[in-house]
């Protein structure tokens, strides 16, 4: 029980966004303005500092120091439920069977992006720090929701720090990165804790309520290429490595029933309808971050349009299941019983293909678009309110205004979530739903770059 709820907050984290990701599972992708009006088609072009992110050997071509300030800032409308769910009806019989509509809460969402490069002077080497957030979560459901013996709300606020070193072969127009990826992360999440009576059907009592705070740090790493094979024509490979996040945090639980502080190992005996008992443990799961590959081609086929086409596998297999650990006596029936521990999550590696473009309308002044389709990596036998995900379409606009000292970027980008209809409700276990998922996503991106 607990453990599912922690489970949960913790998937969030390591994928970071429910209906807030932008990119099949959690992750984000809209790291910078440019990129993101050309549907982020960008590993092969890489040609403004939030290269880090896309494809850090590009900044091997960027002159001088370069410092880039921006935001992506995520508009999340109410993602909207029609069916059945375990807690729909009147519990604690007669539930599961009732057909309710659902809307999670609006939230705004805004992440930040730093990124800063220098190339030596007459040297082929570079160097790079980025700061941004490629793994934020926010989620709610209101606290009567149907979902609410899965999740109410959940916030994880990660920063990832990425020291990058470049170096560039003349004599090829090749240029290569690697560097390293410190992941640190904040989580928290609640929900109420309910168990369903085996001897009687479409049950569900209430045992109180769960909540978590937890935080994990840890290293990856990251590599990149690019290769202009001829003035017009560039290829880009950009490879980042799983991260294992080991995660250690507070568990909570308020019992709010009798059969809540029977759990919790408490007598009922002294306990009134208004009684209420806490109990608290510590807790630690690892969770392994998925491994991305992203290969891309620009073409110039004049001086005033570049296009480019990209490619990007995501190994979202990386996560197979959940598994927490608790240290108090009191949480015991919270390990490894059928009620509490989460089903296996088994979700697939994905490709995610790209193409966009822009178009040079005076010397200063670019105008961009792109498409980028994404296929998602959760099976409908794992799907959830945490994350209804689906396989997703998003378009993008944006443009770009420059000259020697600086550049302004600015984005829109709408994301389509297609409908996606589940039938995985269990009762036994109080999870999961039947009925569709709707949902749309709306981001606003901008970014300043000053050249020095």
């Amino acid at each position: 029980m607990k453990n599912k709820l922690v489970a949960t907050c913790m998937l969030a984290t390591l994928a970071g966004t429910a209906s807030l990701a932008v990119a099949a599972g959690l992750k984000v992708n809209e790291q910078g303005a440019k990129a993101m009006a050309m549907g982020n088609a960008f590993t092969a072009q890489a040609d403004d500092p939030s290269a880090l992110f896309y494809n850090p050997a590009g900044i091997s071509f960027l002159k001088g120091t370069q410092v880039n300030l921006g935001s992506t800032t995520i508009y999340v409308p109410s993602t909207e439920f029609h069916g059945t769910a375990p807690l729909s009806g009147t519990a604690p019989t007669g539930v599961g069977s009732t057909s309710i509509f659902e809307k999670s809460k609006e939230d705004i969402f805004i992440a930040p992006a730093f990124y800063l490069t220098h190339s030596f002077e007459g040297q082929p080497v570079s160097i790079g720090l980025a700061v941004n957030a490629i793994y934020p979560l926010a989620k709610s459901w209101d606290d009567s929701s149907a979902f609410r013996a899965e999740i109410m709300n959940i916030a994880v606020k990660p920063i990832n720090f990425q020291p990058t070193v470049a170096y560039r072969f003349d004599d090829w127009n090749l240029s290569v990165a690697a560097g390293l990826d410190v992941t640190y992360a904040i989580v928290t999440m609640q929900k109420m804790i309910y168990k369903p009576d085996p001897s009687v059907p479409n049950t569900a009592y209430e045992l109180g309520s769960m909540g978590l705070d937890g935080t994990a740090t840890d290293v990856g790493w990251n590599a990149g290429l690019k290769w202009k094979a001829l003035p017009n024509l560039s290829f880009g490979v950009a490879y980042r490595s799983e991260i294992d996040l080991k995660i250690k945090g507070d568990a909570n639980f308020l019992a709010t029933s009798p059969a809540g502080f029977n759990i919790i190992g408490m007598t009922t005996g002294a306990t009134s309808p208004y009684s209420r008992a806490r109990a608290s443990s510590t807790v630690s799961s690892t969770i392994t971050l998925p491994d991305s590959l992203a290969l891309g081609v620009a073409w110039q086929p004049n001086d005033k349009l570049t296009v480019e086409l990209d490619a990007e596998r995501t190994g979202w297999s990386s996560m197979k299941k959940l598994e927490f650990n608790y240290a108090s006596p009191q949480f015991s029936n919270f390990n490894n019983k059928p009620n509490s521990n989460p089903k296996p999550l088994n979700w697939e590696d994905v490709w995610c293909y790209k193409i966009g473009g822009q178009y040079s309308l005076t010397k200063n002044l670019d105008l961009r678009a792109g498409y980028m389709y994404d296929k998602n990596p959760i099976p409908d036998s794992t799907l959830g309110p945490v994350l209804p995900d689906s396989d997703r379409h998003s378009f993008s606009i944006g443009q770009g205004f420059h000259n020697d000292m600086f550049a302004l970027d600015i984005a829109y980008m709408w994301t389509h979530f297609v409908d996606r209809t589940v039938h995985n409700q269990n009762m036994a276990e109080l999870s999961g739903a039947n009925g569709t998922y709707k949902s749309d996503v709306h981001l606003f991106g901008g970014s300043i770059t000053v050249k020095f």
